[in-house]
């Protein structure tokens, strides 16, 4: 048996049939705004991965390895979150609507540590057994 699943069907007004049809496994108490919102993110995240791939060079890479691919993605995406705060930099809000993006910035988790940061704040002495103890 399969878990639940949502249909969302989208129908514009004037359309004798629904144009396009969703499925998600979003839990149960998921708001229809919520799902609707994700759909249509996915539009702006192909959009974003064909500009990454045509305009900024993604699709670009002909090399055999990993770490060449990976030093060659990582200055794409630089370049493309470069140009995108530039845009909205330039993009001045409009009447009292505020952009959007700069709304949806999630907090970091208390836990959080960045990559490449030490695990934990101790001093290398306090992990050498052979140093005495300040106590």
């Amino acid at each position: 048996m399969r878990d639940e699943e949502w249909l969302l069907v989208e129908w514009p007004g004037g359309e004798a049939e629904p144009t396009k049809y969703f499925l998600s496994t979003a839990p149960a108490d998921a708001l229809i705004e919520q799902l609707v919102f994700v759909t249509k993110m996915r539009w702006r995240i192909e959009r974003d991965y064909q500009d990454l791939k045509q305009e900024l060079g993604l699709g670009h890479y002909e090399g055999r390895g990993w770490r060449g691919f990976h030093h060659h993605a990582t200055l794409s995406i630089a370049a493309y979150g470069f140009l995108m705060a530039e845009r909205l930099a330039a993009d001045k809000p409009v009447g009292n609507k505020k952009n959007f993006l700069e709304c949806q910035i999630p907090a970091l988790p208390a836990d959080y540590i960045p990559r490449g940061s030490p695990a934990c704040a101790a001093t290398r002495d306090e992990f050498n057994p052979h140093t005495p103890s300040s106590t």
